[in-house]
């Protein structure tokens, strides 16, 4: 897949450029869906299938008082819609000159004549353009003038309970109740975040026996505080592990920390990059009356870890 940062970056237009637009946050199942829907198109026609995103994510430009976590940064989202096949990802940049950009400009300028758009492939309730003016009734209004054909995607229906679509609002409401089953249907995988191993308060190896990986979330979404099975990739290589979120109520030091003890594993990787996904939420957070008492509890979480086959 190719990748362009920059709309100067494209200096010809694209061979029968099919495409669809949106933020894609967790590229979940439906987003998924609208991407193989462009790919068949483009194949149809013998063109290129596109997928043009926003970074940053529009509300953070929009409204400040709505900064929506983000399911997936940039990095991850980007390897996810490469996964499905399509050819090239546009990612603009969103600021608020780009918001102010008329409808009919950012029909007939951009993606008309810069991208060279055949097709355009969208969700029922798409809008566009300075002050949402441009739809999809609009787009079908210029559609044969200008030599286009408008595809507009069904919703994705969740398959547990058929009376909601998949959303990523809704994926968010999931991950913040810790219902990690139930946002793993919705992804098509587990919930995952990213980090660099960070040096740790030395409380885990030395005062409980279970050394911990830390990482910091930076706009990730944070899972429901409370502990989680989870596996863990370092190196291309899976491990299981047990994940603590949240403020550690029985130091009583009111630090928010993901903590991650990664089972049968000695190696320092302080420093290194890690992903973990997020299997299943077994407990609360919980102030126990002693250290020992809380190193018996996690043993007995890592043991629910270990009968778990996450892998």
């Amino acid at each position: 897949m190719d990748c362009i940062e920059s709309l100067d970056q494209i200096t010809t237009p694209f061979k029968n450029a099919v495409i669809t637009i949106g933020n894609f946050d967790g590229v979940h199942i439906g987003h998924q869906a609208l991407f193989h829907e462009v790919i068949e198109r483009a194949d149809a026609i013998n063109g290129t299938s596109i997928a043009m995103t926003f970074t940053p994510h529009p509300q953070r430009v929009l409204n400040q008082n709505n900064r929506p976590a983000l399911i997936t940064l940039y990095e991850q989202k980007k390897e996810l819609i490469a996964r499905t096949g399509i050819d090239v990802l546009i990612s603009v940049p969103f600021t608020r000159a780009f918001a102010d950009i008329p409808a009919r400009a950012f029909v007939e300028d951009l993606l008309v004549r810069k991208i060279g758009m055949k097709a355009i492939v969208v969700g029922q309730d798409y809008s566009f353009g300075r002050n949402r003016e441009g739809n999809i009734d609009y787009l079908k209004q210029h559609a044969s003038s200008l030599g286009y054909e408008v595809i507009v995607a069904g919703w994705i229906q969740d398959a547990q309970t058929r009376a909601l679509r998949v959303s990523s609002t809704r994926i968010r409401k999931l991950v913040m109740a810790g219902k990690m089953p139930a946002a793993r249907q919705l992804l098509g995988r587990y919930y995952q975040v990213r980090g660099v191993v960070t040096p740790g308060r030395g409380r885990g190896g030395k005062l409980l026996g279970c050394p911990t990986a830390n990482i910091t979330l930076q706009d990730e979404l944070a899972p429901e505080n409370g502990v989680y099975v989870v596996t863990v990739t370092w190196q291309n290589r899976k491990y299981p592990g047990v994940a603590n979120i949240g403020y550690s109520p029985t130091f009583d030091d009111h630090i928010f920390t993901v903590e991650i003890h990664i089972i049968d594993f000695d190696k320092d990787i302080v420093g290194e990059k890690i992903t973990v996904d997020f299997i299943e939420r077994i407990r609360g957070e919980k102030k126990f009356a002693s250290l020992a008492a809380l190193s018996e509890q996690i043993a007995r979480d890592i043991d629910v870890a270990r009968t778990m086959k996450q892998l």
